[in-house]
């Protein structure tokens, strides 16, 4: 039997787009598909509509590694509206008490000190989160409160921008998990005059470099540059990208002989010297260091194939 013609590129590695503010993830993630014409595409932690800033769009291969990016810490800037809480905890939200701005420069600093380090952080019902397979926002939107357990969190740095009349910008490092607009609204309770998000900035996810961040406007500029120069718009679009392994960058690396390789890109754990004690592993073959996959030190020590790459005839 014939195998089915793919639709789109075989093209395999991680974009990182700048989102716009007042696009879905999900709807940078198609224009993106479309200007690559990627046959296969995926984001890594959803940025709410309002919120600007890195949004790793996974292609191709890369999209079965976007997963170790979830686990990954991240850096925002926010500003917070003082005075106000809304049932969303951001701007596209309903205003749902409004209370005067009170508190002393002594009684912020403490509030913000309390959310440092490792806390306890409760979702938000405006939250992606599961419940039975459906989204928390959804059952929201339809006025009905699931309970949400308590999740642990990690604040590893906090910086006060400033503080203007019913304005408060922070800059936040944080854990994987935490969600900025529920830490604004719990600020703005121990505060007690309520807060919401009203700009939201992803400033870097992990280790990837600010400076490869790419807008849409510069992704169809390209694409128009290609045209006019009559060339393919991979051969403009293609040198943006991350390597397809870069959501695993955090993993120790391990590298087969081409021989050993090939045992393991069929199934087969093999031994070989010097690897970790336990855990994930990231795999490449031969001189040129070719990425093949994800690996797992089995009970035996040995390297045991968890995710692999399939690779496409050119």
């Amino acid at each position: 039997m014939s195998r089915p013609r793919r639709r789109g590129r075989d093209i395999h590695g991680v974009l990182l787009l700048d989102k716009p503010q007042g696009l879905s993830s999900n709807d940078a993630l198609q224009k993106v598909k479309r200007i690559y014409n990627a046959n296969r595409a995926g984001h890594t932690g959803a940025l709410d509509p309002l919120a600007t800033g890195m949004l790793p769009i996974c292609l191709g291969e890369a999209t079965k590694f976007s997963r170790y990016l979830l686990d990954s810490d991240k850096r925002y800037r926010v500003i917070a509206r003082l005075g106000q809480r809304t049932d969303t905890s951001d701007a596209d939200g309903t205003v749902v008490q409004e209370r005067p701005v009170t508190f002393s420069e002594h009684e912020l600093a403490a509030a913000l000190d309390s959310f440092r380090g490792d806390t306890m952080q409760v979702p938000s019902m405006y939250s992606a989160l599961k419940h039975q397979g459906k989204p928390l926002y959804e059952y929201a939107r339809q006025g009905i409160e699931v309970k949400r357990e308590a999740r642990p969190i990690t604040v590893y740095e906090l910086l006060f921008i400033r503080h203007e009349g019913d304005e408060l910008e922070l800059e936040i490092h944080c854990s994987k998990g935490t969600y900025i607009r529920t830490i604004t609204d719990d600020l703005g309770e121990k505060l007690g005059c309520g807060a919401h998000v009203t700009f939201l900035r992803r400033l870097a996810v992990s280790k990837y470099p600010v400076e490869r961040m790419v807008t849409l406007e510069q992704l169809h500029e390209l694409v128009e540059q290609a045209h006019r120069q009559d060339v393919e718009p991979g051969s403009l679009l293609d040198p943006l990208l991350m390597p397809m392994d870069s959501p695993a960058s955090d993993f120790p690396l391990v590298n087969l002989l081409p021989v050993v390789a090939g045992y393991f890109k069929n199934g087969q754990p093999v031994q070989v010297a010097n690897v970790p004690a336990d855990g994930l592993v990231r795999v490449t073959e031969g001189d040129d260091a070719k990425f093949i996959g994800m690996g797992e030190i089995d009970e035996d020590g040995r390297v045991a194939p968890r995710r692999l790459v399939v690779e496409y005839p050119v």
